[in-house]
């Protein structure tokens, strides 16, 4: 039985990104709404693993990411954001992206989706579903470029095949690792055509069920810090700030639930850790 969606409660989703005031729907408000939902909100596919399927409507997301604390991936960020835009009055819809990190020997399929944002007439792409670093809010202009609080600069181009193209250049330790070497390395390219929520569906369903799908074949978790990154891919955890870094092996899955917890904020029982399958029989 389907449900009727319910107006989206915009105080509730304020609070989970630790957003004391509502921001203005100008370019300023929009950095700071997409930052502060980075930095409260986890990337993480968990759910996969658990068998428990993922739904990407707005009653569903709101439920999971505000309600229970935890994380997703894009298309459950994606409508939590897209939903949270047009609360606070921006004008706002999806866009479908194709991910080149690691140089894929084929072309990817449309596994990732961001929002296009049109404020006093000028279009913006503003992503809080990319797991693989931060992007901040970017105006959709041949050449631009911006600098994350990491220190990475991204880089907007157009793409002569694939419409533009969004590339990063920076600290290798400030991402989910799949990138490697040094220098300008292609993220996503997208196109500016309509995305329906059938669009949506069919690459949620695809990311959920292709045995290629990164998001089938491993664990994945991370998260920005104010000057860093954070991830868990697997059992091997990683932080990097400008400051400091930190990596190993988790071998015990009480050290992964307390890693869970503490940097990620997601709350799991002992019993939910034992079937992620990361620890063989150990509870």
């Amino acid at each position: 039985m389907d449900f009727p969606a319910l107006p989206f409660a915009l105080d509730s989703y304020l609070a989970r990104i630790a957003l004391p005031e509502r921001p203005a729907a100008d370019a300023v408000g929009l950095a700071a709404v997409q930052r502060a939902h980075r930095l409260t909100i986890p990337f993480e596919n968990l759910d996969i693993a658990l068998g428990r399927p993922i739904g990407i409507d707005s009653t569903s997301v709101f439920a999971k990411l505000v309600s229970m604390k935890r994380g997703g991936y894009c298309f459950e960020h994606g409508q939590l954001f897209l939903d949270a835009l047009e609360a606070l009055g921006f004008q706002a819809r999806p866009l479908l992206a194709r991910v080149w990190i690691g140089k894929p020997e084929s072309v990817p399929a449309l596994t990732h989706t961001f929002a296009l944002v049109t404020i006093d007439g000028q279009d913006w792409i503003a992503d809080t579903g990319f797991g693989g670093s931060y992007t901040p809010p970017m105006p959709l202009a041949e050449g631009e470029e911006v600098e994350a609080p990491d220190g990475a600069r991204f880089r907007l181009a157009r793409d002569p095949e694939f419409g533009w193209m969004l590339s990063r250049n920076g600290h290798l330790g400030m991402t989910d690792g799949r990138s490697a070497g040094e220098g300008w390395h292609d993220q996503y390219s997208f196109t500016l055509d309509p995305v329906f929520p059938a669009d949506l569906a069919v690459s949620n369903f695809w990311v959920n069920n292709a045995p290629e799908s990164r998001f089938v074949k491993g664990l994945i978790v991370s998260i920005p810090l104010p000057h860093g990154f954070a991830t868990l891919n697997g059992r091997h955890y990683r932080r990097n700030t400008r400051d400091q870094s930190a990596e190993g092996e988790i071998a015990d899955p009480r050290v992964y639930r307390m890693r869970l917890s503490l940097m990620f904020g997601i709350d799991f029982t002992a019993d939910e850790v034992a079937t992620l399958g990361l620890f063989g029989d150990a509870g």
